[in-house]
């Protein structure tokens, strides 16, 4: 079976299909957009420095690998 183009089988939708296509491939458009705008947050940063002394980075690894072992 071969795939016909996109282009071609949109044109061969009846036009409520037609209305629903595009309002979806307007939907992924936004959503594609909206996703690459974010600017990353680091309003977490230095939140956990009071345990500075009490917990070193490879203590909290293989706590986490303790906790996604159960």
């Amino acid at each position: 079976m071969t795939s016909k183009p996109l282009e071609k089988i949109v044109q061969e939708l009846p036009p409520d299909i037609y209305e629903e296509v595009r309002d979806f491939a307007q939907f992924l458009l936004s959503k594609r957009t909206r996703r690459g705008k974010k600017t990353l947050r680091q309003n977490w940063a230095g939140a956990l420095s009071k345990y500075r002394d009490q917990y070193t980075s490879v203590k909290l690894q293989h706590q986490a690998a303790n906790w996604r072992d159960k």
